[in-house]
């Protein structure tokens, strides 16, 4: 959804990576050296143990997902106490508007996450030096921000900024566990059926929808778009009333999704269409993409109907600048979807889920050291 202003703004962030990379300045070097220096006092002060956690997530603005993040932590100290607990953000741009306080107005706290190379690094400092450092990808699939982790594994084990002791770096044991729908058969397998005991009771008579983030067809790396699919189609074994698309991958968005529900003649009885995101929190897609109000500008303030947003779909078949609520609920659809049909939960706040994640971690703590010059990556 309003891919122009995403655009813009990936724009920006790499006009403006260009040149602080062709310009640096003190301000850049002050502002690196005095995350380091934050991350390496938090790290000092909490820990306890000689072995590591570090969970990263790609990051969010929202207090509903701060809750989230704090309640894994928990959840991961609880369940593997000989390990610190730790948290990181991939994303920059969440990282710098969750401490300018992007959503403070809706309630939410100014929070300063930091990267994962902030975090490695603070467990090499001298006096930590832990002796086990296990990273949890918090991805839903295994795509092109599970890549990024596995390169902070990679850039600290190489010691690309110099600055890590290398004797450490030899005695140190780094493992990585996998993203949630890692593996096609097992991983997919497992969530359909816990995702199944929580919305049986809505999938029993109406539908359920999730809605997962994607990547265009030119980032769909590993070709990890096609867990959707076969988690869609792992739900359906279970009963035929669930649906899985995207918001980012071709001929899986939010018209594609009901061109499957009407060939399965599921729109002639106004059934309710529960929208559920497939995400690990619920955060600017869910509130926006999914259950936020927004509409075509040509249907702001006005009445329109279901033929008319999809008469304005673009040449790859999205309805841009509508929300799933309003999409899916708008006069004629077959359906009714409203404020009362969003399930508005991140999959880190629903514990089964959660606990997937977790098993991939203790089966990374389970299994041997990373060989860390290959890439730990789908078959």
């Amino acid at each position: 959804m309003k891919k122009i202003k995403i655009f813009a703004v990936a724009l920006l962030a790499v006009l403006v990576a260009g040149l602080t990379a062709c310009n640096p300045n003190k301000n850049e070097e002050y502002n690196y050296t005095a995350y380091q220096k934050a991350v390496n006092e938090t790290v000092k002060t909490n820990k306890k143990n000689s072995k590591v956690i570090l969970l990263v997530a790609f990051g969010s603005t929202w207090q509903q997902a701060f809750d989230a993040f704090d309640t894994t932590v928990d959840a991961y100290k609880k369940a593997f106490p000989q390990y610190d607990v730790f948290l990181s953000f991939s994303s920059a741009i969440c990282i710098n508007r969750a401490a300018a306080g992007e959503n403070a107005a809706d309630g939410a706290q100014i929070r300063n996450y930091y990267a994962p190379p902030f975090w490695l690094t603070a467990f090499a400092q001298k006096g930590v030096m832990y002796n086990e450092i296990v990273v949890q990808s918090l991805q839903v699939i295994p795509g092109e921000e599970y890549t990024r982790v596995i390169n902070y594994i990679k850039d600290f084990a190489n010691n690309a900024n110099g600055d890590i002791d290398d004797d450490y770096l030899s005695r140190v044991i780094l493992k990585l566990g996998v993203p949630l729908l890692q593996d096609e058969n097992k991983d997919v397998t497992a969530v359909a059926k816990a995702l199944d005991n929580l919305y049986k009771t809505q999938a029993a008579n109406d539908i359920v929808a999730f809605m997962g983030h994607g990547n265009p067809d030119s980032y769909d790396t590993y070709k990890a778009n096609i867990r959707y699919t076969q988690l869609e189609e792992a739900l359906q074994a279970i009963n035929p009333h669930y649906f899985v698309g995207t918001v980012d991958m071709m001929e899986n968005f939010k018209p594609h999704v009901y061109e499957r529900m009407a060939e399965a003649g599921l729109n002639k009885s106004n059934k309710k269409v529960y929208l559920h995101p497939l995400m690990s929190i619920d955060g600017d897609h869910g509130h926006n993409d999914m259950a936020g109000d927004d509409l075509p500008e040509e249907f702001q303030g006005k009445s329109y109907t279901f033929a008319d947003l999809m008469a304005t779909a673009n040449e790859e078949g999205e309805v841009e600048d509508c929300s799933w609520k309003m999409f899916f609920g708008a006069n004629g659809s077959g359906f009714t979807c409203d404020n009362s049909t969003m399930i508005e939960k991140g999959l880190l706040e629903l514990p089964s889920i959660r606990q997937v994640w977790m098993n991939h971690t203790q089966n990374a703590i389970n299994g041997e050291p990373l060989d860390y010059y290959h890439s730990k990556n789908p078959e």
